[in-house]
């Protein structure tokens, strides 16, 4: 890949413009975008574009492949939702961009936020994911919609099916591109491009890209431009980080409790890295009188739907859960973050505390760190390069 198709985030000045024509667009009206479609970002509550906005929308407009790699919380979402609106026919009623993310609740957020900026445009996006009523999938696509938001199982068996029609799509959106093309999800999404008329645009988003889906890439983009930011630039600023050293497991429990007032200052989520242990430390919590909601990816699709609604309002405001919730699901009131268990692996350090401090509001990360964690503690700080320090008492100030 030709070093000129990178854009480095950290070395954009005003103004700049590489030889490929990437250039830093710094208000919306300046994009040249379709007035109904601009109107529809000012309504959603959009001012000035983020900076992955200011540099991706234009290109990836333009028809190019596009890689772009920002942090959590920095607008990845609204980047490739405009671009798509941009880029389609509304009067048109066929699939013309295709949008995989890697969890159900990720596909429905990008459905509504696509919904909501196309809202004046009176675009048709349906979320095609697993778990859900078949025959209202079928309805849907037979009835055509614009953009599909969806996972790659469910996905592919409409393509199958033939009621997912893809001769005119025009776009393929890959969210969170490290987890889709990593094991679990590669032969899917090959499946799927397999099925994809030969000019399709790809787009790969994600706040981590490690080397080797880089590479992986090649196979499936042309030329793509990349907009990276610098891994060290990926600590998330105005996120405090902390660490509460417990010497056993079972002292999680009660650190947490002493906790529990804090957390309820706002909202907060608690990750746990399995399943058993989501279920076992609401029911604890209960039990303790503790008011806590809990979902993990084996929930039916209904169940995880009526805690996130219920999440987002406010009416649960503590939510203990697995990584499922970890990628791009965005709750404005969450400010607290706590690992229960620190992350299987460094990448999903940054999705979750990315959970707290979007958009530039403040947030706060707990670790709980038993003795034989130290180390991965000390690994993360030096991957992010950044700071975890011992959690002060007055933590409660700080959120």
């Amino acid at each position: 890949m030709a070093s000129k198709n990178v854009l480095d985030l950290d070395d954009v000045n005003v103004g700049y413009e590489t030889s490929e024509g990437i250039k830093v667009i710094r208000a919306f009206e300046e994009m040249k975008l379709k007035s109904d479609l601009l109107r529809g970002i000012y309504a959603y509550g959009f001012e000035k574009p983020s900076a992955i906005q200011q540099r991706a929308i234009l290109p990836i407009v333009q028809g190019r492949d596009v890689i772009a790699q920002s942090q959590s919380g920095t607008g990845k979402t609204a980047t490739f939702s405009i671009s798509i609106l941009q880029a389609i026919d509304i009067n048109i009623r066929q699939t013309q961009a295709l949008v995989l993310s890697p969890t159900r609740e990720l596909a429905v957020q990008i459905q509504k936020v696509v919904l909501a900026l196309g809202d004046i445009m009176n675009v048709q996006c349906h979320a095609c994911i697993g778990g859900t009523n078949i025959g209202e999938d079928i309805r849907k696509l037979d009835f055509g919609v614009h953009v599909v938001s969806g996972t790659p199982g469910r996905v592919f068996d409409m393509i199958k099916r033939r009621n997912l029609e893809t001769k005119n799509i025009k776009m393929l959106v890959l969210d969170e591109a490290d987890e889709m093309l990593s094991k679990g999800f590669k032969d899917q999404i090959y499946d799927v491009y397999r099925y994809l008329p030969p000019a399709t645009q790809v787009v790969l988003i994600s706040a981590t890209l490690p080397n080797e889906i880089l590479e992986m890439t090649q196979k499936f983009m042309t030329e793509p431009i990349r907009i990276l930011v610098k891994r060290d630039e990926l600590t998330l600023e105005g996120i405090k980080q902390f660490f509460v050293a417990v010497e056993r497991e079972e002292w999680k429990f009660d650190t947490l409790c002493d906790l529990y007032d804090t957390l309820t200052i706002t909202q907060a989520v608690i990750f746990c890295n399995t399943r058993k242990k989501v279920e076992w430390l609401a029911e604890k919590m209960r039990e303790s009188n503790f008011t806590v909601s809990s979902m993990h990816g084996d929930m039916p699709q209904k169940e995880r739907n009526e805690i996130m609604k219920e999440f987002r309002s406010g009416a649960t405001r503590v939510l203990i859960t697995t990584d499922v919730w970890a990628r791009g699901v965005d709750v404005p009131q969450v400010s607290l973050v706590i690992n229960y268990d620190l992350p299987n692996n460094r990448e999903l350090y940054i999705h979750r505390i990315g959970r707290s401090g979007r958009f530039g509001r403040k947030g706060v990360a707990i670790n709980f760190v038993k003795s034989d964690d130290i180390r991965i503690l000390r690994d993360i700080e030096q991957y992010y390069a950044t700071q975890i320090d011992e959690m002060p008492m007055n933590v409660q100030d700080l959120i």
